[in-house]
């Protein structure tokens, strides 16, 4: 699995399907697809932030001023270490361009103003080695906390707080302090507290679940009561205002005193991206990972189109609209702008320079 720019629970969303492992599977062969297509096919460019160490030839076929070093494909958001030569060069000795606007960086300038120098060594093969974070941007959102340690760095699970399992899903990158995880499931799990009050009966306009303490819960957080599954879309006190039947459930009565469960345990992918699996503390702070919006959007788009493709045979078709009776394939004319509109805006272009 590489990284999606959208989640599961992204496309379920918008287009309102229940989850079943059927339904799962589908969405996320689909989020791959598309995350792929519009990376690769589209914008030529890696989004994701990765520690990785590149080498490059000096002198090398692209020619040119022998203070620059372009990096093309290999776009750069910081720098950890720069050796040219065998020799360290200085973070104080050259710069990140275009400093205007990155990141991401395209090239590295040796500054004029110092000694340092780009040089080949030994040989020109792989003169240049540059150890940093390599990607588009590096833009992340605090979401929650870890409610539990990860003592080992084997786990394959973490366990977070209400903000976190509301603002996560399938497919979000996080970031705990140093390492990187890519969520690849969820489990529920008891939150400790029961239906308060008188419960809840099975009709739609019973949205009123008391709870013990509503600040342990967030908005936008799916719960299961019994079979049920609610969504959180307001907090007054220790009252959760939900919307009943979520995710196709089964609208149903809940006596008072029956346990909720809510999606807290996720399944990770551990030392994703480059980075190294370690411990962390419980109360540790979980980050996210956020692609460019656009990016998001297309994904999510892409990925519905792929999904009511294949429920209609891809045989989907409307009315030409002007009078005629024959049939051609349904317009595609604002999945085609919005790819546009993301090409225009992320996609890696041409660059013109001199030989």
């Amino acid at each position: 699995m590489g990284v999606w720019f959208a989640t599961r629970e992204d496309v379920m969303r918008a287009l309102d399907v229940k989850l079943t492992a059927r339904s799962a599977r589908q969405i996320d062969r689909a989020l791959e697809s598309a995350s792929r297509d519009v990376e690769d096919d589209l914008c030529h460019r890696k989004f994701a932030p990765t520690i990785a160490t590149k080498s490059f030839p000096y002198p090398g076929p692209q020619a040119g001023r022998p203070w620059k070093l372009w990096l093309n494909a290999n776009e750069l958001i910081s720098v950890t270490t720069l050796t040219s030569g065998g020799i360290t060069i200085a973070s104080s000795d050259y710069f990140l361009e275009p400093n205007e606007y990155g990141p991401p960086y395209n090239r590295l300038e040796i500054d004029l103003d110092s000694s340092a120098a780009f040089s080949s060594g030994d040989t020109h093969q792989r003169a240049i080695v540059v150890t940093g974070l390599w990607g588009y941007k590096n833009d992340e959102t605090t979401v929650g906390t870890l409610t539990a340690a990860v003592s080992t760095t084997t786990a394959t699970t973490v366990s977070v707080n209400a903000a976190a399992s509301a603002e996560l899903g399938v497919g979000s990158l996080l970031r705990i302090d140093d390492e990187r995880l890519a969520v690849t499931g969820r489990q529920m799990v008891d939150t400790g507290q029961n239906v308060g009050g008188a419960g809840l009966t099975a009709q739609a306009n019973s949205v009123t679940l008391a709870v013990t303490d509503g600040t342990a819960y967030a908005v936008d957080e799916v719960l299961l009561v019994e079979s049920e599954r609610l969504l959180v879309v307001d907090i007054a006190g220790n009252n959760l205002t939900v919307k009943r039947g979520w995710d196709g459930s089964v609208l149903a009565a809940h006596a008072a005193g029956v346990d909720i469960y809510a999606p807290r345990t996720l399944t990770v992918q551990r030392g994703a991206l480059g980075t190294t699996a370690a411990t962390h503390s419980n109360g540790a702070s979980v980050v996210r990972w956020d692609p460019p919006g656009l990016v998001r959007d297309l994904v999510i788009a892409e990925a519905e189109t792929r999904i009511t493709n294949e429920q209609a045979g891809y045989a989907r078709t409307r009315k030409t609209g002007d009078g005629g009776t024959g049939e051609r394939a349904m317009d595609a004319t604002a999945l085609e702008g919005l790819r546009k509109r993301v090409y225009q805006a992320h996609g890696r272009k041409g660059r013109v320079r001199a030989v």
